[in-house]
């Protein structure tokens, strides 16, 4: 079975006190290039998510994101007084109103708003988190999210061999219309070669008969097209017999698609005859749909 290197994925989940949300998806790559963002300060997720994607894809250029928030508010930008550096800015304060009245300096009350701003009376909030916890449950849901995703890999796949199984078949059709068509040429060459070397004959004086040999031999082969037909065949044998491997075969299929386009033009090129440019043609039309087809293929 083969499989897309395009898909989607995406799943939500929650582990109190926080919630999360997956989301993966993958495009057509010549390798395998992954680009994972996730929290930081999650130990060792990263890590094993990249190692999860490096076994289980091998093309496509694939973006995995993950976003974790904290139900109740707490974390950053959560503030608490510090309640040993009050004490000591009230002491303070208290130890200067003091000298001030001593000194007959008269003071404007101390206001809260005037305290809070002091350094250190208020600061960041420190929640502990299981962290580790956090880590080994968005794992676990992971593999579902991956599960999911590729299990609409498989499906675009499927549709993709239905598709590419069709394509192959009109080129084997195509091929085996040639050949038919090449047959006849054949023989209709061969009796023009026959008449217009009678009227040669008539009228040259001298000809050189081994010069007349190479020439129609040569003639032959610029218009064969035995080989050309054959390995277009064996292409297809090879293409379909893929089609049913197990495992990553778009590499291999992109190989083949170079074949066919150079048998398909050889073909054209030697052609000399309508019908056979037109099977020709028709031929270079569907391999290029082919191909279009194999760049989805992991």
């Amino acid at each position: 079975m083969i499989k897309s290197m395009t898909g989607f994925a995406a799943q939500s989940g929650n582990m109190a006190p926080h919630s999360w949300s997956w989301e993966l998806r993958a495009v057509n790559g010549k390798g395998l290039d992954l680009r994972i963002r996730v929290p930081d300060w999650i130990p060792g997720l990263e890590a094993n998510l990249r190692a999860r994607l490096n076994a289980a894809l091998a093309r496509g250029n694939v973006a995995l994101g993950l976003r974790v928030i904290r139900e109740d508010g707490a974390g950053a930008g959560t503030l608490a007084v510090n309640e040993a550096q009050l004490a000591t800015v009230l002491a303070a304060l208290g130890q200067i109103e003091t000298a001030a009245m001593d000194a007959g300096v008269s003071l404007a009350p101390s206001k809260a708003t005037d305290i809070v701003t002091m350094r250190g009376v208020l600061e960041q909030a420190v929640v502990e988190d299981d962290n580790d916890a956090l880590a080994k449950a968005l794992l676990a849901e992971f593999d579902t999210v991956l599960a999911a995703f590729e299990a609409m890999r498989a499906a675009e796949g499927a549709a993709l061999e239905a598709v590419m199984r069709d394509q192959l078949a009109q080129i084997s059709a195509l091929t085996t219309e040639a050949t038919q068509l090449a047959q006849a040429r054949s023989l209709q060459a061969a009796e023009t070669l026959k008449r217009n070397l009678a009227l040669v004959l008539e009228t040259a004086e001298e000809i050189d008969p081994d010069r007349i040999a190479a020439e129609l031999a040569l003639i032959a082969v610029k218009s064969d097209i035995t080989e050309e037909i054959d390995r277009l065949h064996a292409h297809v044998e090879a293409a379909t017999a893929l089609l049913s491997q197990e495992g990553p075969i778009g590499r291999k299929l992109d190989f083949l698609m170079q074949e066919f386009n150079r048998e398909a033009n050889t073909l054209c090129s030697k052609a000399q005859n309508s019908e056979l440019t037109r099977v020709g043609l028709a031929l270079k039309a569907v391999i290029d749909q082919l191909r279009e087809q194999v760049q989805n293929v992991e």
